[in-house]
């Protein structure tokens, strides 16, 4: 029996029957990571700095590390008192500019004017130089002339008039208590008494040789607490002094006066 001859495929066809095995694909090795790319660096002039929350308040920037050091510091007693001195002379400034200003408002609105004062009358009554012991007494005349024409002057009491002899006081009197108004001239009339007073014999001798040559001086101070009316306004009491210079022919009720002179000036407080 003759044996069966299949016929032998090439080599391309047994190559076509055999099944396509998959080819793994070994894991990337773990030494050797993906290269990540790097960013693009920032452009020349920015940059951007990240700073935690909390240190943002306890550490200043370089710039103001002095300015943080010389504030953080404790204040010494003698800053503190430079900044009392200061603060006190900055209120003083200020309370004077406020006072120069009032005072230059008040100038133009009320233009304020001192009162005048004249000596109309100085008659002498009784004035016996016969004895050292004498009792003088005196009527003085004085005017006072208000030129304000929107204020007026409230004359109060204690008031008191003195009349001297170079420095000897010889009798004394005061003035009435009245309301001066605006642009008034009040002229009031007050008795100066005084009574047992002693005279040196230099004295006596002295006012004997000025009456004999028609000239005795004399001396008439006038004090007195007046309130300026500004408006309906009062202000605080103030104390006018008048000095008047007077000079006398004789010591008798019939007396001219030669020569006065008033000076005037008050004490504001």
């Amino acid at each position: 029996m003759a044996d069966k001859v299949y016929p032998r495929e090439s080599d391309d066809e047994q190559q076509a029957t055999i099944p396509a095995t998959p080819t793994p694909i070994p894991p990337p090795s773990p030494e050797k990571s993906l290269p990540v790319p790097s960013p693009s660096p920032p452009s020349a002039g920015t940059y951007v700095i990240q700073i935690p929350k909390d240190q943002i308040y306890r550490v200043p920037p370089p710039d103001n590390a002095l300015r943080y050091k010389h504030l953080s510091k404790p204040k010494s007693r003698r800053t503190r008192l430079c900044c009392c001195c200061r603060c006190f002379f900055l209120s003083l400034f200020v309370l004077l500019l406020l006072l120069a200003v009032s005072a230059t408002v008040f100038y133009f609105v009320f233009r304020p004017e001192s009162p005048s004062y004249t000596v109309d009358n100085l008659s002498v009554k009784s004035f016996n130089l016969t004895s050292s012991t004498v009792s003088p007494s005196l009527d003085f005349t004085l005017s006072a002339h208000n030129p304000n024409n929107k204020i007026g002057i409230y004359y109060l009491k204690p008031s008191s008039v003195k009349h001297y002899y170079k420095d000897l006081n010889l009798c004394n009197g005061f003035l009435p208590q009245f309301f001066q108004p605006s642009n008034n001239v009040t002229v009031f009339k007050t008795a100066l008494t005084a009574s047992a007073l002693e005279l040196t014999t230099s004295v006596r001798n002295e006012l004997i040789a000025a009456e004999k040559s028609g000239t005795v001086p004399f001396r008439v101070d006038v004090r007195a607490p007046v309130k300026f009316k500004v408006g309906s306004v009062n202000t605080w009491s103030i104390n006018v002094k008048v000095r008047c210079d007077v000079t006398v022919d004789k010591l008798t009720a019939q007396s001219k006066i030669l020569s006065k002179k008033c000076d005037y000036s008050v004490d504001i407080w």
